[in-house]
């Protein structure tokens, strides 16, 4: 449980995230936002984990980096200023069957009957809030957060699947830094100088960069190589609750009733599918002794040596 708790930090942070970029940030120019909240937090963890790329990881981080950060970044930033911030983040929240679908081929594992239970009443209850009939849900806005969505899911499962003999906080920050790396000459390409932040900006940027970002990715991807990839995407579904939350109690968006409803239909997704013990202290019983057949043969006595 304690890597389900440490894997809750970053849906949470991203849940707030939605409200600090849409409030705080220039909705202008969102390759510089992208930019200036990936390159800063994959810096801070370079300097915490001094280690170069080597290998398959060179090629690995920039794609990574790709995904991950360049396009997703950019995406997120674009839905935070096109929808709602409720909106935005619940549209995430279809990631837990993305990523169970795209688990199976990618790294074998299936989907368990909890993970699809929690992701099918998350669902509805994602569809719930939703269906509101809430003003601002423009096509745009809900297209770039479903594309966001997507990229991710199919980031985070390579992720998973290369990450097994990689710290995380290394392979955390090269990708940081490779997207940020990525994004800066297209930023400056097409939006010209960087904009001059104030001190509210800057102040959001420190959230992003250091919470959203560094904390959040680290925790998000420690928990990938800990907990079956359906599990962490249901931990997901906190992202809607906080960005509901927060934007019904900062940014005064309105909260109906079929909203609360479905709020409590995404809490009791998250549950439903959280992983059950399995371990011999949580059932409190020890395995049978092998059988005969299943014991390991004893090694062959050495041959005698005889003359020819």
């Amino acid at each position: 449980m304690r890597w389900v708790a440490l894997t809750a930090v970053a849906p949470v942070a991203w849940g707030a995230n939605y409200f600090v970029t849409r409030e705080f940030l220039p909705p202008d120019r969102p390759l510089y936002g992208a930019a200036l909240r990936a390159l800063p937090a994959g810096l801070l963890l370079l300097a915490l984990r001094r280690q170069r790329p080597r290998g398959a990881w060179w090629w690995r981080a920039a794609v990574l980096g790709l995904l991950n950060v360049s396009v997703f970044f950019v995406l997120v930033y674009a839905a935070s200023q096109l929808l709602p911030t409720s909106i935005a983040s619940t549209v995430m929240a279809v990631a837990p069957l993305s990523m169970m679908l795209m688990a199976w081929p990618l790294v074998s594992e299936r989907p368990r009957a909890t993970h699809v239970t929690g992701a099918a009443i998350g669902l509805v209850g994602v569809c719930l809030m939703l269906l509101t009939g809430t003003q601002g849900a423009g096509v745009p806005g809900v297209l770039a957060a479903t594309a966001a969505m997507l990229v991710s899911s199919f980031g985070h499962i390579l992720t998973k699947r290369w990450n097994a003999d990689t710290d995380v906080l290394v392979s955390t920050a090269w990708q940081l830094t490779a997207g940020g790396l990525l994004l800066l000459p297209v930023a400056a390409t097409m939006e010209g100088a960087p904009p001059a932040p104030s001190a509210p900006t800057l102040l959001a940027f420190g959230y992003v960069t250091l919470v959203a970002t560094a904390l959040a990715f680290a925790a998000w991807f420690t928990g990938l190589r800990h907990l079956p990839a359906g599990t962490v995407g249901l931990i997901g579904l906190l992202n809607p609750v906080t960005g509901v939350l927060l934007g019904t109690v900062a940014a005064g968006e309105t909260l109906t009733g079929q909203q609360l409803c479905g709020l409590a239909l995404v809490l009791t997704g998250v549950v439903a599918g959280r992983p059950r013990p399995t371990s011999r202290r949580a059932t409190g019983r020890t395995p049978p002794p092998p059988a005969a057949d299943e014991r390991p043969a004893p090694a062959p006595a050495p041959a005698e040596h005889t003359r020819p």
